[in-house]
């Protein structure tokens, strides 16, 4: 049975309270592990790739700047200033060796030896085998575009991997540059009075260019500027693109390729007059010093048949070959360029392993285990009173006597403990009253049918007559029997809510008046003065919403417990005033005051109990059941009011009833 209650539980846990404080608990560590590992691994990722953006470009400006120099030089020679400032701006250890690895330039000093080179190298620095720059490199530096005739015969963009700024015997003198130059400041300014902007540009052999500003190059072809003597070759270049010219068609001779005949911007021409040599001086190529795109200019050559693309793939191969061997001797060899970190290790990067990603994993479920872990001991500490609680609350259920649960702290549960052990306290409180309200019930009903079942005995044996006398002794018993019934379905429709009112506008002072008169008879038996005095000041009383008779009965049974507990030619005094309710709006206060014997101070507490008697004797001398009191407390409070007794030994009490002049609760009325 006991395996059977446990495993009960254990089922029930899931439903618990403290099941589902771990669930929550549980679900909110692995939710806040896993939005702060994304959130690490994401901010990471970030870092990283934006350090390796750094570094990429970093690299890319020592490169493009080892090209330039090898571009512009025929030997390594003097590098090594070059080397060591390029280490210092990017805080990188770089190293150029030849292809067998022989130091031509290293930043990294001499002393003591600097660490071993990685085995790979960072880059191969060769200006005449250049793989694509990324954009926005600062030189621009990059691949030299040549063109081929296509078979529609367009001329179509080809590319190479010779540096752009590997120029050769194509650098002009110094005596051309200012001729040039010259020519193409006249053509800008000459556009400028067109309104044509545009600027000029140098390239790396230094001819200028004229570059058109706004990116509208056709602008230019409407101006009266004539641009013809910048698009000429100068004496430098022909000798330079007539020796490349005959390298070129010697690569092709021996592929049994037809001859060409190169412009300046290396573009191709296989359109030969019969009488001319293959080689021959170059014809000016059209707005080659203008960056604007311009039409085909019509040839006298004969029109030939269309090259394929392969007789177009074969020329740009030997363009490109005959470039190399022609630039070989003017730049520098091939060379290995590292770029490591000042210790001479590798550059440091970033690798989620299986080991790191065990650690992250490791390092979330130590956390959810820990989560989880202070979920349970702080669900036990709130659970555990709780346990106590419904064990006690069962206990009760089963009739046992109330238990007081332990107070641990000033917290919710804590104050849920003192609630329950305040309404233990009560129900406890009230089981005596029930107990001790019957034994008035039987002892109140026991006296009259006692009397009554006396007299007739008497009467059915003889021993009593049956006059006037005994028919008024049987009446009366009936009477107060009839009274104590009466009292008592009046409690009971107050408990049960079923007592209803009929309100209507009633003036206090004719309710007093009507109280006085009825029991002024009982009052001048008792040689007791009944009066009713007005309110000080004689401000008048406003008139009330009231059931008249509910409020008469009321003040009838406080003024006929005054009269009883007032000795002879003492004095009952009824007194009606107006308040202010506090936030209740304008009460009605009534008073019945006596000179009566009083009651102890310990007694105040329980005047307005059922069956309650200052005579602990209980002797039936001074009259009444007890129920009076308790009768009056119910019907104020079904008015909405309040009572209240004030009371001094050998002095006096003086009851005090507070009505509110806007009425009883609707629910509590009867239209």
């Amino acid at each position: 049975m006991l395996r059977a209650e446990r495993g009960a539980q254990r089922l029930r846990l899931r439903k618990s309270l403290l099941g589902r404080l771990l669930a929550v608990s549980a679900l909110v560590a692995a939710c806040s592990v896993a939005a702060t590992a994304w959130l690490a691994v994401q901010t990471t990722s970030g870092a990283i790739e934006k350090e390796q953006g750094r570094n990429l470009a970093a690299d890319t400006r020592v490169l493009d700047a080892l090209l330039a120099y090898a571009a512009e030089h025929p030997t390594w020679d003097g590098v090594d200033a070059t080397v060591d400032e390029l280490a210092d701006a990017s805080d990188r250890r770089i190293t150029l060796t030849t292809q067998s690895r022989e130091t031509l330039a290293d930043s990294a000093d001499a002393s003591p030896p600097p660490p071993a080179l990685p085995p790979q190298a960072s880059a191969v620095v060769d200006p005449l085998s250049v793989a694509a720059v990324p954009s926005g490199s600062e030189s621009g530096s990059g691949s030299v575009t040549v063109a081929a005739p296509g078979t529609d015969g367009a001329q179509h963009p080809g590319t190479d991997r010779v540096d752009a700024r590997a120029v050769g015997p194509f650098r002009l003198s110094a005596t051309e540059r200012t001729s040039l130059r010259r020519t193409a400041d006249e053509t800008v300014r000459c556009l400028s009075r067109s309104g044509i902007a545009s600027d000029v540009v140098e390239g790396p052999s230094g001819r200028p260019r004229i570059q058109v500003v706004g990116n509208d190059p056709d602008r230019i072809r409407g101006s009266r500027c004539a641009t013809e003597a910048l698009d000429s070759p100068t004496a430098t270049e022909t000798k330079a693109l007539t020796a490349l010219n005959e390298l070129v068609n010697a690569c092709l001779g021996r592929q049994d390729r037809e001859a060409v005949r190169l412009d300046l911007d290396l573009s191709w021409d296989t359109y030969r007059p019969p009488s001319t040599p293959a080689v021959s001086e170059p014809r000016p190529v059209p707005s080659i010093s203008v960056s604007a795109p311009r039409e085909a200019v019509p040839t006298e050559l004969p029109t030939a048949s269309p090259v394929d693309s392969e007789v177009d793939r074969d020329i740009a191969s030997c363009v490109g070959i005959a470039r190399q061997e022609q630039l070989s001797s003017y730049v520098a060899s091939p060379a290995l360029l590292f770029i490591t970190d000042p210790g001479g290790g590798a550059v440091p990067g970033f690798e989620l392993s299986p080991g790191n990603t065990a650690r992250i994993t490791g390092v979330a479920a130590l956390v959810l285990a820990l989560t989880v872990g202070a979920s349970i001991l702080a669900g036990v500490r709130l659970v555990r009173p709780l346990h106590a609680l419904t064990g006690a609350a069962q206990r009760m259920r089963d009739g046992e006597e109330p238990s007081h649960v332990e107070v641990a702290a000033d917290n919710e549960i804590g104050r849920l403990a003192a609630a329950f052990n305040d309404m233990s306290a009560h129900r406890a409180r009230l089981e005596e009253q029930r107990k001790v309200m019957v034994s008035d019930v039987a002892h109140e009903l026991r006296t009259p049918l006692s009397n009554i079942r006396g007299w007739l005995e008497g009467a059915q044996d003889g021993i009593a007559d049956a006059d006037a006398q005994f028919v008024s002794s049987l009446l009366e018993e009936a009477v107060q029997l009839q009274h104590i019934i009466d009292d008592l379905q009046d409690l009971s429709a107050a408990d049960a809510g079923a007592l209803r009112l009929h309100p209507e506008p009633v003036r206090i002072e004719d309710l007093l008046a009507h109280a006085v008169a009825a029991h002024q008879a009982q009052a001048d038996a008792a040689g007791v003065r009944l009066t009713v005095t007005g309110p000080q000041g004689g401000t008048p009383v406003p008139a009330l919403t009231a059931d008249p008779v509910r409020l008469r009965q009321a003040i009838g049974n406080l003024v006929s417990n005054a009269v009883r507990h007032t000795p002879e030619e003492g004095r009952v005094t009824l007194r009606a005033y107006t308040a202010c309710g506090g936030g209740t709006g304008e009460e009605v206060v009534v008073e019945v005051a006596d000179t009566g014997s009083g009651m102890a101070a310990e007694d105040l507490p329980y005047v307005f109990d059922r069956f309650w008697r200052a005579e602990k004797s209980r002797s039936r001398r001074t009259g009444g059941s007890g129920l009076g009191l308790a009768i009056v407390r119910k019907l104020v409070e079904a008015h909405g009011g309040t009572t209240a007794v004030a009371s001094t030994v050998g002095q006096g009490s003086v009851f005090t009833l507070r009505l509110p002049t806007a009425g009883p609760d609707p629910m509590n009325t009867v239209v």
